[in-house]
């Protein structure tokens, strides 16, 4: 059985759908907390072979396609650049896999309904692999809030601002590759706000835009029907302290450097004194709670949890594309005749 505390018997098998940075990371979680990383698939099976070697993984494939066809796997993680993630999820639905995808999920949220629809149509199990999520923190903050022990929610404020590479070329400035900071930062506290306050009414939201056409940074609010606000940010060429809040009619909660890592919080009444202090030591980097998630799902004949169904991923993505209408940022996948074949190692 898969346990609560995000540890595996190992009995479902997981391939590895690309090798780069991410896919490493969640490799080793999964190692590390006893799951069987039983393949790994890359464009190159120089770059799968290395990929194997490094995390003791038993089989290399040279192709997604080789992958994705092993009888041995039962589940795919879809690790590509986002402009991948679409054909290669469909890939391995197609396949009879379900699928672990990385986030940002899509390109745009027609591309996420497809995969949403196929996996449906199969029965197969499809998840967002929005990390944070299914960690033990965020899911002792919605245990306090559901106790109304912060009263009736009126604000979440949640920032994502890195200084990362500055090079026109990299996979992060380049439209192509889906870049910017929306799809890779700005989704870690746009699906907080989802999480925290549900889909909003409406979206008001600007931006910076960088030489290279993508943006550098965003920032919009989300307002609902009961006044309620959340106040998301990202921005991909300066650093904060990445803090998140929660603030409510009886307290707040404040989430530390940096919120979507496994980090302590304060829970605050309305008159500053502490009503609680969440510490909990996480295993590994803490991916291996989604893994988790994902093999429960399976066991329990399910395709949709409660902590992230499909229909919110497929939200989540709708809420980016409006975000990007505003801004002025498109990409080639939201032509409806856009395809995307293939993807890197």
């Amino acid at each position: 059985m898969t346990l609560s505390n995000g540890t595996s018997d190992g009995t479902i098998r997981w391939g590895i759908l690309g090798t780069g940075f991410i896919a490493g990371l969640q490799a080793k979680d999964l190692k590390e907390n006893g799951f069987t990383v039983q393949a790994v698939g890359s464009r190159s099976l120089e770059s799968s072979g290395s990929f194997a070697g490094e995390y003791g993984v038993a089989t290399a494939h040279g192709s997604y396609e080789d992958l994705v066809a092993d009888p041995m796997v039962d589940v795919v993680y879809v690790a590509t650049p986002h402009p991948f993630h679409h054909a290669n999820a469909l890939l391995a639905l197609n396949a009879g896999k379900h699928v672990l995808v990385e986030k940002s999920f899509t390109m745009n949220a027609r591309e996420a309904q497809e995969i949403v629809d196929l996996a449906g149509s199969k029965g197969l199990v499809v998840l967002e692999a929005m990390w944070t999520r299914f960690l033990p923190h965020m899911i002792r903050i919605r245990e306090i809030i559901a106790a109304g022990t912060i009263g009736e929610v009126r604000k979440v404020v949640a920032t994502h601002n890195q200084s990362l590479p500055k090079d026109p070329a990299h996979r992060l400035n380049d439209p192509a590759l889906g870049g910017g900071a929306l799809l890779d930062l700005g989704i870690y506290p746009i699906s907080f706000a989802f999480d925290i306050l549900g889909t909003p009414a409406s979206i008001k939201a600007s931006a910076s835009m960088s030489a290279t056409g993508v943006d550098r940074q965003t920032a919009a609010v989300f307002e609902y029907p009961n006044g309620a606000q959340a106040i998301v940010d990202c921005e991909l060429d300066a650093a904060s302290a990445n803090r998140a809040m929660v603030i409510g009619t009886d307290g707040w909660i404040d989430i530390e450097h940096t919120w979507y890592n496994p980090v302590p919080f304060t829970v605050f009444a309305v008159d500053g004194t502490v009503v609680e202090r969440y510490e909990q030591p996480v295993n590994s980097r803490g991916m291996q709670y989604q893994a988790a998630e994902l093999e429960r799902l399976i066991r329990a004949g399910s395709t949709a949890g409660t902590i992230l169904p499909p229909g919110e991923t497929v939200a989540i993505m709708a809420a980016m594309d409006e975000i990007r209408q505003q801004i002025g940022l498109r990409y080639a996948a939201d032509s409806e005749e856009a395809g995307s074949e293939g993807g890197p190692q």
